[in-house]
């Protein structure tokens, strides 16, 4: 690790209904060596889909122009944003100017909306990767994929891998190792079910269900909020 290199500039989008672990887990990664900038419409707080608040520190108009990473996370929200203009000029004209366009979980869909991931491989959560492939993507099972400099992550635990795979890449493996130990990320999770690979068909239908049900749950909540 070279201590005289600057702090790295990371914008990361924030939405309302964006899954915090898609977010905190690459920010956590990227804490010690970077600026963030957590960026939204306005500077009013967002909440998250367990209903968590965040703070945006930048507006779209604040946010640098020129970023090491622009980053997106995935989240039941993201499926308002596909049509935003206003989202998608922004997510454009950063990614313009990003050494790295990135995304973890469904995020990589936003960045597909606006154009950015057209003849790229890319992945996302398991049951929204195929999804990809409309907008001129190649999906791909992995739980980090590197095409060129855009870095997408799969679904929301994955994040974590990938902000290391991509911390590496800007301030060397040393750094990255540094950083996955302090953190003790040592996974050994408890069931062999975090993946459609691993997991009983039962629990994978369930799962589809669930997350079905949760995203018109949500949809209807801030179609709610909106018409109040």
């Amino acid at each position: 690790m070279n201590p005289t290199h600057p702090n790295l500039e990371i914008g990361m989008l924030l939405y309302p209904g964006l899954t915090l672990l898609d977010l905190i887990g690459p920010q956590t990664v990227f804490s010690w060596f970077a600026n963030t900038h957590l960026v939204w419409k306005t500077m009013d707080p967002v909440i998250s889909d367990t209903g968590i608040g965040i703070l945006p520190t930048r507006t779209f108009e604040t946010c640098p122009s020129k970023l090491d990473v622009l980053f997106v996370p995935g989240g039941f929200g993201q499926q308002q944003l596909m049509d935003d203009a206003e989202v998608r000029t922004f997510l454009a004209d950063r990614a313009a100017q990003s050494r790295y366009v990135t995304s973890v979980c469904s995020g990589s869909l936003l960045l597909g909306a606006a154009g950015l991931l057209n003849g790229y491989k890319a992945t996302s959560h398991w049951a929204t990767r195929d999804a990809l492939g409309a907008f001129g993507a190649e999906p791909v099972d992995a739980r980090v994929v590197v095409d060129r400099n855009r870095i997408t992550g799969g679904g929301v635990t994955a994040g974590i891998d990938f902000g290391l795979v991509l911390l590496a890449k800007l301030r060397g493996d040393e750094a990255a190792k540094l950083t996955q130990l302090a953190m003790e990320y040592d996974p050994a999770p408890p069931f062999l079910s975090g993946s459609p690979k691993t997991a009983d068909s039962s629990t994978i239908r369930q799962a589809m269900e669930f997350m079905v049900a949760h995203a018109e749950k949500q949809a209807g909540r801030r179609q709610s909020e909106v018409a109040s």
